[in-house]
């Protein structure tokens, strides 16, 4: 389970994850070693996965986002082992979601420009046999965040058979 003083950390870290442990266990009341004793159990936990750079898409060149909804008609396991394969391949696929409802996957796809969305498609149509394709271009980014809501996270169970407890903080 997450504690409190968890929560505290990750959202510090989800804002900015090169903040020096110092500056981070300050703000959140511990020392140095306690915080990062606490940032390594969270990290050996899978609560944080990784840590990386968040980019502007327009200024590499990826600033067209377009959803991919997919419908098969095929529900083999070999097809959506072949479907999977073929997806992760693709570099402007950001994120793919298996659905409940009226579709089966949906994609996320960040591109330059329609043209190459067109290439795009055109080469997974010719890796993997799809029944029906639909692609919505967005045209107004809202809302755009990587920072996961933590309210949730203290009745979380972390990992079975790990705890922090208060002599950790000592």
């Amino acid at each position: 389970m997450l504690d409190e003083m968890d929560v505290k950390i990750l959202k510090l870290l989800q804002q900015d994850c090169t903040r020096p442990v110092a500056e981070i266990g300050k703000e959140v009341g511990l020392s140095t070693t306690p915080c990062w004793r606490r940032i390594q159990k969270l990290e050996e936990a899978g609560v944080i996965q990784r840590r990386v750079a968040l980019l502007d898409p327009a200024r590499v060149n990826a600033g067209v986002t377009v959803f991919v909804s997919i419908k098969t008609d095929q529900h083999a396991l070999s097809w959506l082992e072949k479907f999977h394969t073929a997806v992760v391949d693709f570099p402007e696929v950001v994120e793919l979601y298996r659905m409940s409802g009226d579709i089966d996957y949906l994609l996320r796809v960040v591109v330059p420009d329609i043209a190459a969305y067109d290439a795009f498609y055109k080469k997974l149509i010719a890796r993997i046999e799809i029944a029906k394709v639909s692609s919505a271009f967005a045209m107004e980014q809202i809302k755009y965040t990587t920072a996961l809501p933590l309210s949730f996270a203290l009745a979380a169970p972390v990992n079975a058979g790990r705890s922090h407890r208060a002599a950790d903080d000592e």
